[in-house]
């Protein structure tokens, strides 16, 4: 699934890496492991990397590959890209700031704020609550399953700058048999996050966009995080966003991809609220070292957030152990074990995680979510940035 924080281009040459002056006080021995690692992720077909690591000590800067493979140039050091399901956490920490203030409550129904909306084989929100939507334990089915043109080259081309409202993609949700009963059981599904930012807008009476712009990036100073709406670019500086879509013989193990092309100008708005905006490396670390340390949520809502449950063994085969809160993972590594929320969508991979006490924090972008490891590269069984970012948070102090 194209905005599920796992997923799963042609062949790139190493181009030449650096690090950014900020990385000068790093030690040397994290820094190379770093590069180390995001040179590796191009045997996985990888175009470009950019890494950026935070510290108390220090930023270290990495790239590798290429963000322009015709051009041969690199991928930007203040590049933008597009963040896909990481625009979860933000949404869920917008939501958790109305609860906090009293204008919503976890426990109420999906039905007090949405009435009708959600109804429809087996679907009912007079069933479900706030939190089992944040949390992905609603049961509803993901938009996405009944959103072919998404996954399909032609489709997606024919369909690239169409604008889907978020009362379209609920319905095409609600238009499928309920998963399971709300609370029972947990599955990732984008619907939960498209209703999410319905009941912002109904809460705050502004749009999910414009409070998380009020909420969080104006007073974090995120000056290249942005809610793009309709618009099809990426501002600023950024890397070619490349994109192999499954061939006719695709099964779950081998899609059978076809060509890379080139998805970076597309409409968002059919990821919405579960996953349409743009961000920098800088400006994500920012927002995760905030979000842990308390200057973003409240401390009863910030607790909320951190409240885990178990996963599904789809998600654990990406993340061994993981745990879902609320727009937010819980990550064992060699550490301990992270914060996190990464995001996929046709042309971009998002992987990050914060050290508990913030101390640490890393993002790392890739300028495709599809796929294609060069000839005799095993293909994935788990997420393939995992080492990078544990190497992160956990290596060298």
């Amino acid at each position: 699934m194209a905005l599920m924080a796992a997923g799963v281009v042609a062949g790139t040459a190493l181009l030449g890496a650096g690090v950014s002056e900020a990385g000068v006080r790093a030690k040397p021995g994290l820094r190379a492991t770093l590069q180390a690692d995001a040179d590796g992720l191009l045997r996985y077909g990888v175009p470009g990397v950019l890494v950026e690591l935070d510290t108390a000590k220090g930023d270290v800067q990495v790239r590798s590959g290429y963000g322009n493979v015709e051009a041969g140039t690199p991928v930007p050091w203040n590049a933008r890209f597009r963040i896909g399901s990481f625009t979860k956490t933000y949404v869920a920490a917008t939501l958790l700031q109305l609860v906090g203030e009293g204008k919503l409550s976890l426990d109420d129904k999906v039905e007090r704020w949405l009435p009708g909306l959600v109804r429809g084989n087996a679907n009912d929100g007079r069933e479900i609550t706030v939190r089992q939507l944040l949390q992905h334990q609603s049961g509803l089915p993901d938009y996405l399953n009944a959103m072919p043109w998404v996954f399909d080259q032609e489709q997606f081309e024919q369909n690239r700058f169409r604008t889907v409202t978020q009362e379209e993609a609920v319905a095409l949700g609600v238009g499928l048999k309920r998963e399971f009963e709300p609370g029972t059981k947990w599955n990732y599904s984008n619907t939960n996050y498209v209703l999410a930012g319905m009941i912002i807008e109904r809460a705050s009476g502004r749009t999910w966009q414009q409070e998380v712009q009020r909420r969080i990036i104006k007073p974090l100073r995120l000056r290249h995080t942005y809610t793009p709406g309709t618009s099809p670019t990426i501002p600023g500086p950024h890397a070619v966003a490349y994109e192999r879509f499954p061939g006719p013989d695709a099964t779950d193990t081998d899609p059978d991809y076809g060509d890379p092309i080139d998805v970076t100008v597309q409409n968002p708005t059919w990821a919405g609220a579960a996953g349409d905006m743009i961000s920098t490396t800088d400006d994500g670390n920012r927002f995760l070292r905030a979000l842990v340390t308390g200057k973003v949520l409240r401390p009863a809502q910030l607790a909320e957030m951190q409240k885990t449950v178990p996963t599904n063994d789809r998600f654990r085969s990406g993340w061994p152990g993981v745990r879902y809160g609320l727009g937010i993972m819980w990550i064992p590594n060699s550490c301990g074990g992270a914060w996190s929320h990464g995001g996929d969508i046709p042309g971009f991979m998002t992987r990050n995680g914060v050290t508990p006490d913030g101390s640490r924090s890393v993002v790392v972008s890739l300028n495709t979510d599809s796929l294609q490891p060069n000839a005799g590269v095993p293909r994935p069984t788990s997420d393939i940035v995992s080492p990078l970012v544990d190497h992160a948070l956990c290596g060298v102090r």
